[in-house]
């Protein structure tokens, strides 16, 4: 069942948080529908209540561009057959101007990001009212970024600048956003911290108060790059050094403080990339994309399920079906 990111907010908003996660092709969509269902390696395993969860599944820009949409869009349908307890969002990730006008008008997506956050506050806010103005004609919900996170992940380039908690009080009323991502320490890619530099909960504190009773805030750039992947990678001839990321227990926190949603990208490519490097090393006389495709499913699959515990969202599927 495909809803709006605002429905999924409602029932989350304070106790937990929802996570997001990018897809780009087949197996990706199917061990994600598989694990926010509790199951592994088998469509026709038993539906987990104690781990289901409800999720946002992101299309990049980049997604979009690495063959044609429709083919996403087609596997996404697809997948909310096969697996039709499933309650998710689907959603634009850092789109442009332009892009949000194609996902609104596509009358495929239930939410969108407008990602004017490199401009100035007021051509932010500006851009920003326009998707809106848009989005909300269709039925369709708004998130919006000020701040802006350091890092890179697919062709998302910045420089850390914090939110404002002020300024996150003008653009909400200017821009009437439904959601809002906030950058409070996080940053994309899979070098993010070096040291033990963490989440500035102090500025996620400041910003909640400021805002609309029950605002959802969002937080991007926070995959853990868990160091058991990146060993895994480097010991099948990776070079990924010096790889960290956002430490798990930090998420939980976050959600208590009014961040409904939380991306995580970068780990779903580490999964991928350990197993297949140690498919290449072990089974070198392979040369079938399915051996080392349906490990990777059930790898990511377990994976999303050991995310929503961390999330807080493991074991919500059916309260959230309920409020619906």
């Amino acid at each position: 069942m495909i809803v709006t990111t605002e429905q999924l907010f409602k029932h989350a908003y304070g106790n937990y948080a929802i996570g997001a996660y990018n897809i780009n092709n087949l197996e990706q969509t199917v061990g994600l529908f598989r694990g926010n269902l509790g199951k592994s390696a088998s469509n026709d395993e038993p539906v987990d209540p104690s781990t289901s969860a409800p999720f946002i599944l992101q299309i990049s820009r980049g997604a979009r561009g690495y063959t044609d949409k429709r083919f996403l869009e087609a596997m996404i349908r697809t997948a909310d057959e096969v697996f039709p307890e499933v309650v998710f969002a689907v959603h634009l990730d850092h789109g442009t101007e332009e892009a949000c006008y194609d996902c609104i008008d596509s009358g495929f997506y239930s939410s969108v990001m407008i990602d004017a956050s490199h401009e100035k506050l007021d051509e932010n806010i500006a851009i920003t009212r326009r998707v809106v103005d848009r989005a909300h004609e269709k039925g369709i919900v708004v998130e919006a970024e000020l701040g802006q996170l350091g890092g890179v992940e697919e062709d998302i380039v910045g420089s850390v600048c914090l939110t404002e908690p002020d300024e996150a009080v003008e653009f909400v009323e200017k821009s009437v956003c439904d959601s809002l991502a906030v950058a409070i320490g996080t940053s994309h890619g899979a070098h993010k911290f070096s040291g033990s530099q963490g989440l500035h909960f102090d500025v996620l504190e400041n910003i909640k108060k400021v805002l609309p009773e029950n605002f959802p805030l969002v937080m991007h750039g926070s995959s853990s790059v868990p160091k058991e992947w990146v060993d895994r990678i480097n010991t099948a001839g990776g070079k990924l050094k010096d790889a960290s990321g956002v430490d798990e227990d930090q998420y939980l926190p976050a959600a208590k403080l009014g961040v409904c949603k939380i991306n995580i990208d970068t780990d779903g490519r580490l999964v991928w990339c350990a197993i297949h490097r140690e498919s290449f090393r072990d089974t070198p006389e392979n040369f079938d994309l399915r051996p080392p495709g349906k490990l990777f499913m059930a790898a990511y699959a377990d994976y999303i399920v050991h995310k929503n515990g961390k999330l807080g969202s493991a074991g919500q599927l059916a309260g959230v079906r309920k409020s619906l």
